[in-house]
């Protein structure tokens, strides 16, 4: 696997993202878009907290936080417990270049599981996505908010639903208190958007209005690049 220019830090916000490759699907039927969403808690969900998430026919989105090496290894051993909070501090001997690299091998096994998955199901060969996923550090504030907003519109944008809670593979059913799921952190939405009813009022608005900031609007063009 090719070394990455930046590393996956504890408590740091990312956007993970690919494609198809040559733009082609990846998602061919509902099954698909589970087995999908069963490989992220197996394989990720035990070194980042994924906060937002929407997998589309051609691609997908993941905003996650890394986890810190304490709250990792209570996640692998409590799976179905909440989101623990990120106030805990490394070990001293686990460097963040040690954290990275298992945040990176656990998701270039997550695309390996995948991708054998749908080949052995559709009696296909060769690669699935558009090379390795692609991980972006979200430094600002508004880049962050921006993307939950991005993350969950996304399916109204390219024209798959008329709401986004009429789409039912992202996690914002899951804001909305709309269904269970364990893919979420509710008091990651209560600290960033408050309620519920806040957060939808700015996904409409979002749908409505795409009037954004210089830095934002550019941010999120490079994602679809």
């Amino acid at each position: 696997m090719p070394r990455r220019d930046i590393l996956f830090l504890p408590d740091q916000y990312y956007h993970f993202y690919n494609r198809g490759n040559n733009r082609q699907a990846v998602f061919f039927e509902r099954d698909n878009y589970l087995y999908f969403l069963r490989g992220l808690k197996r394989y990720l969900q035990q070194h980042v907290e994924i906060l937002a998430y929407c997998l589309m026919p051609t691609h997908y989105h993941i905003l996650v936080r890394v986890r810190a090496a304490q709250q990792a290894q209570a996640s692998d051993q409590t799976q179905n417990s909440e989101v623990l909070k990120t106030s805990e501090f490394l070990d001293e001997e686990v460097s963040g270049e040690e954290v990275s690299g298992k945040v990176s091998l656990a998701m270039q096994k997550f695309s390996i599981s995948y991708t054998k998955a749908i080949n052995k199901r559709f009696d296909r060969v060769g690669a699935l996505f558009q090379g390795q996923f692609k991980g972006k550090l979200v430094q600002h504030t508004s880049h962050l908010l921006n993307l939950c907003l991005y993350i969950h519109t996304n399916p109204v944008k390219d024209g798959l639903v008329f709401l986004p809670e009429d789409w039912e593979f992202s996690n914002y059913l899951e804001w909305m208190n709309l269904r269970e799921g364990t893919l979420v952190n509710r008091e990651f939405i209560h600290n960033t958007f408050g309620t519920p009813e806040e957060y939808k009022r700015l996904v409409m608005d979002t749908i409505k209005n795409r009037d954004l900031p210089d830095d934002v609007r550019k941010y999120l063009q490079e994602l679809e690049g």
